[in-house]
């Protein structure tokens, strides 16, 4: 409507009013596009954030490539996985003094062993986990390896760690694929200094000790009782041999084993998986301590890993050491028991279960108990071993 010189007739609420309302709309438009514009780079500042922390996480981790392209070279002679998606991870613990801070265990002790060695087998359904201890005196046929310095070594009949000494974990692998007949798929090397770093970044492990801990050597004093052992703690702990049990590698390895069920029980009861504030220095702690094959050299590789253990119960984490007894002609040395080590090495190449007892039980290592229903499974040969659920304080 207009008036009576054509002019558009005011709403009532006077000179300038309409002028004033879009500015009005002006201004919520300008501050409704700044506070979209914020939330955008807020989400691109945390997206920017979350991708930095995985690149990091990503490249903390030192892919083992020498040994991928050894091991290439003798792809025609390595065992054949028998069955799909089942996994077997050969875990190495590296006894190398390089570094600062490894030096300090052992001064002028030269190159690097295999200090602890463990092979993982993941069921394909992820249902079980099963953890054979390798012994390092176990007397075993090392084939023809490549040094570090490029030349070959000669196929000898030596201690089981000698393969790590001589072409570190490609040597190993083969010298493990050759005595069990199983496909290493990946695998893991971690230092002293590695293994101290996890420790702590899961906030100690408790052990239960029975007596009272005085070990120079090991640089250990603890008292008895429940203890939480912080990262130089548990180290000398798994490693020590004058203060604790009988001073022999078989009392060492259950010690150890019995130390990583307890390890397994505090990541599953503290949700550790679940919780990204406790996830990430954990993480970060074991992709900076670790050396592993180049399938498994990234956070994703890792998550991928870490994911099918994620849901295994503890009573199905099975930690035991592969039969052996004294060597015939070095009681300081061990040999493989058998037919009991090739039952378990032919359980594990077939994805069968496999029981476990404590060493001071009476059944005889690889015999079957129990019997099994006219149509069901035949009952699982029975080894002396533990689960992750009987750990030193369970």
């Amino acid at each position: 409507m207009t008036d009576t010189a054509g002019r558009p007739l005011g709403t009532g609420r006077g000179p300038g009013a309409s002028a004033t309302g879009d500015g009005l709309i002006r201004r919520r438009r300008r501050l409704l596009r700044n506070a979209a514009l914020g939330a955008a780079v807020l989400l691109l500042a945390a997206a920017g954030a979350g991708w930095a922390g995985y690149a990091r996480l990503s490249a903390n981790i030192t892919s083992d490539e020498a040994a991928a392209a050894e091991l290439a070279r003798y792809e025609r002679e390595r065992p054949t996985a028998l069955v799909r998606d089942a996994q077997n991870l050969l875990l190495i613990g590296s006894d190398t003094r390089a570094g600062q801070a490894n030096r300090e265990y052992g001064k002028g002790v030269e190159g690097q062993r295999s200090d602890t060695t463990i092979l993982l087998h993941l069921a394909a359904d992820r249902t079980s986990a099963t953890a054979v201890s390798l012994p390092r005196d176990l007397m075993v046929d090392v084939p023809s390896c490549r040094r570090e310095d490029g030349t070959r070594s000669d196929p000898v009949f030596a201690m089981f760690n000698h393969a790590f000494e001589v072409g570190g974990s490609a040597c190993t692998i083969r010298t493990v694929e050759k005595l069990t007949g199983i496909r290493v798929d990946h695998h893991m090397v971690l230092d002293f200094a590695g293994f101290k770093e996890i420790v702590d970044a899961v906030g100690g492990v408790e052990v239960c000790l029975e007596k009272p801990v005085d070990d120079k050597a090991a640089k250990l004093r603890l008292p008895a009782g429940r203890v939480t052992l912080n990262g130089e703690q548990a180290l000398g702990y798994v490693r020590a041999r004058k203060s604790l049990g009988n001073g022999s590698d078989t009392e060492r390895m259950e010690r150890q084993q019995r130390f990583l069920g307890a390890l397994v029980d505090k990541v599953r009861d503290d949700d550790v998986l679940l919780n990204p504030v406790k996830l990430y220095p954990l993480l970060d702690a074991a992709t900076s301590a670790l050396t592993t094959d180049p399938a498994l050299a990234s956070l994703r590789g890792l998550y991928q890993l870490a994911r099918g253990l994620r849901d295994i119960p503890t009573e199905q984490v099975r930690f035991l050491t592969v039969p052996r007894r004294s060597y015939v002609y070095d009681a300081n040395r061990d040999q493989l028991v058998e037919p009991e080590a090739e039952k378990l090495f032919g359980r594990l190449r077939a994805d069968q279960p496999v029981a476990v007892s404590p060493e001071n039980s009476q059944e005889v290592p690889g015999e079957v108990t129990g019997a099994g229903g006219p149509d069901g499974p035949s009952p699982a040969p029975t080894f002396h071993g533990y689960t992750a659920a009987e750990h030193t304080c369970a």
